[in-house]
């Protein structure tokens, strides 16, 4: 087993499409109502179909009671790090506490190049961000009474306000494929974040990953299980076998997410697509039956 040991998560990923305009709203009202955990949203503010994300975030949040939201992920640059801290803190807040801020380090620079942001290079942009999550955390930190004051290669705050304090303490989950940016996510971040399709080499993939977050986390004095491991994945169907990892009967999906929770210590399992029913039968059907997998070969191993 290389299970870290977190509570189970499920959730979905609907698309933020503009039209209808309530479609992402009432899937994570279907979403919640499914027994789901959380519910998240891509971050593309330049894409002409979607709603912008923060946005959207805060009306979800309104219109649900239980079901956790993120982004997944926030694009960090068209967001000023101090600015997300607050609307982050200021959703958490209202929420009382179902905020989680997925972040990553950009992509599509030419979209974020249209709406007025830097073009980074790869590894300008995995520096830019490092920079920014000891901004956001600075900015949560309202225990400290004087101004917020940075100067870094990337980022400027002269004087910034902190708070408010978040309703609890929100998890910083990365977006992450790259070495460097695995390093980044075992030394500073609450979460690894990435999507099942855009791994390479499938599940020895994800077991590279894991050894590069532990590696970076031991190295940065922290416990690798202080990083939660998840995974989106968006392919998915329940029927015959297809071709995505979660694409078959219900069995099968039982059956690799529990083997991905124990084997590669996934904790956190997020749907794609826009199918209520789907959403209904993972909450209803598939989650209960993992979560007692994984209990039962916790069990076993406490026992021995």
């Amino acid at each position: 087993m290389n299970d870290y040991g977190h509570d189970l998560l499920f959730g979905s990923f609907p698309s933020p499409v503009r039209r209808p305009a309530r479609h992402a709203v009432d899937l994570a009202v279907a979403s919640e109502r499914a027994g789901l955990d959380l519910v998240t949203f891509q971050d593309h503010p330049y894409h002409p179909g979607f709603h912008d994300t923060s946005t959207l975030l805060t009306y979800a949040a309104a219109k649900t009671r239980r079901i956790a939201l993120s982004g997944n992920v926030t694009s960090l640059p068209l967001r000023p790090p101090l600015g997300l801290a607050r609307a982050a803190a200021t959703v958490d807040r209202l929420s009382e506490g179902r905020f989680r801020l997925g972040i990553g380090a950009g992509a599509s620079w030419d979209g974020v190049e249209a709406m007025g942001g830097r073009r980074l290079g790869a590894g300008q942009s995995i520096s830019a961000l490092r920079e920014a999550i000891g901004i956001i955390r600075d900015g949560w930190d309202t225990d400290r009474s004087e101004p917020l004051r940075h100067e870094g290669r990337f980022y400027r705050v002269a004087d910034g306000a902190r708070g408010p304090r978040p309703y609890h303490p929100i998890p910083i989950w990365v977006g992450a494929y790259k070495p460097r940016m695995l390093d980044l996510t075992g030394a500073v971040a609450d979460g690894w974040l990435p999507s099942l399709e855009y791994i390479e080499d499938g599940l020895r993939g994800i077991a590279d990953g894991n050894a590069r977050i532990d590696e970076a986390a031991v190295r940065a004095g922290r416990e690798p299980s202080s990083v939660r491991r998840m995974m989106n994945f968006m392919r998915t169907g329940l029927g015959p076998a297809g071709q995505g990892f979660l694409d078959g009967p219900p069995e099968m999906w039982i059956d690799r997410l529990t083997a991905l929770a124990l084997d590669h210590g996934i904790s956190a399992f997020i749907i794609g697509g826009d199918d209520p029913g789907l959403i209904t039968r993972f909450g209803a059907e598939i989650a209960p039956a993992v979560r007692e997998n994984v209990a039962q070969a916790r069990r076993r191993v406490r026992q021995h």
